[in-house]
């Protein structure tokens, strides 16, 4: 059972830098202590020095990380403010049947609104969710349905 988390990077800005990635942390320690046995896909974790990457480099790693969300269960894509690379994944984890759990104030944007399964408000409802067991009860579901039953 895997959860991909998508979100805000580079965003809107016109420099290299990158935004605060607290909220991954946040997700990330919300999923180990009420759901352990759910790995985390992260691809700032994966790749924390990315910024500083030769273009060769940062082209295979967009590249590969975009189709890494194909992997996962549950796709969570933090948006408060629009990103191109977490539209992409957003699209790839669609076109594979990834449920998706949207972040975002932009409710009425058709890249989040046709893409996501559900579209929730702040941190705070999703950090929620985790807690209360909603989302873990959500990919333990999906991982029970697509899981092949065993032969006898």
């Amino acid at each position: 059972m895997k959860v991909f988390i998508g979100g805000i990077m580079q965003g809107q800005r016109n420099d290299d830098q990158i935004d605060s990635q607290a909220y991954r942390v946040q997700i990330s320690a919300a999923f180990q202590k009420h759901a352990p046995e759910i790995a985390i896909i992260d691809p700032w974790a994966l790749n924390p020095n990315s910024v500083n990457y030769d273009a060769d480099k940062a082209r295979h790693t967009f590249m590969t990380m975009t189709r890494k969300v194909q992997e996962a269960d549950l796709m969570i894509a933090y948006l408060p403010r629009v990103s191109m690379g977490t539209a992409m994944e957003m699209w790839e984890a669609f076109n594979a049947g990834v449920y998706i759990v949207a972040v975002s104030p932009y409710i009425h944007h058709w890249a989040i609104r046709f893409t996501a399964n559900e579209i929730l408000p702040d941190l705070e409802t999703l950090l929620a969710d985790i807690e209360n067991g909603r989302l873990p009860h959500l990919i333990r579901q999906k991982y029970m349905v697509d899981q092949p039953a065993l032969a006898d």
